[in-house]
């Protein structure tokens, strides 16, 4: 038994030694962990400000394609706006050309009606002058006749 307590003894002194040596190599493997996680530190902190930049220089893009877009826009309305006034324009014009032109045809209308009844009015007047005319003749012509069988009626008598 005094040998297996001996070997118990040893094995703890052993197992004691090599736990003490794990520590004094553990302080010098810490500079190269703390160096490699001051490494992934710097080149986390790289890559966010990296990011960072992208991302402002994503915005920038973004707010000059707004505004580009945005005077494409305008330009487009002015562009629309500046036709519709045209067309308006043109239609206004065709309005007042087409108003002229019904006001021409009613003035030219009314003048050959005023045409026609005074011509109405003289032919009016020249056909009553003719009827009277024409009526004395008849007139002229039944005491002519009448004058005649009167003379023819007193002729015979006298034969």
């Amino acid at each position: 038994m005094t040998k297996l307590l001996a070997a118990l003894i040893a094995g703890l002194f052993a197992v004691s030694a090599f736990a003490a040596d794990a520590p004094a190599a553990a302080p010098a493997a810490a500079p190269a962990v703390v160096k490699a996680e001051a490494k992934a530190d710097k080149a986390i902190v790289k890559a966010e400000k990296s990011e960072a930049k992208v991302e402002v220089k994503a915005d920038a893009k973004a707010d000059k394609a707004a505004a580009k877009a945005e005077k494409a826009k305008a330009k487009a309305e002015a562009k629309a706006e500046k036709a519709k006034a045209k067309a308006e324009a043109k239609a206004a014009k065709a309005k007042a050309k087409a108003d002229a032109k019904a006001a021409k045809t009613v003035a030219g209308a009314n003048v050959d009606a005023a045409k026609a009844n005074v011509e109405s009015k003289d032919s009016k007047a020249a056909a009553k002058a003719d009827t009277a005319a024409v009526k004395a003749d008849v007139k002229a012509d039944v005491k002519a006749v009448k004058a005649d069988a009167k003379a023819d009626a007193k002729a015979p008598a006298a034969k």
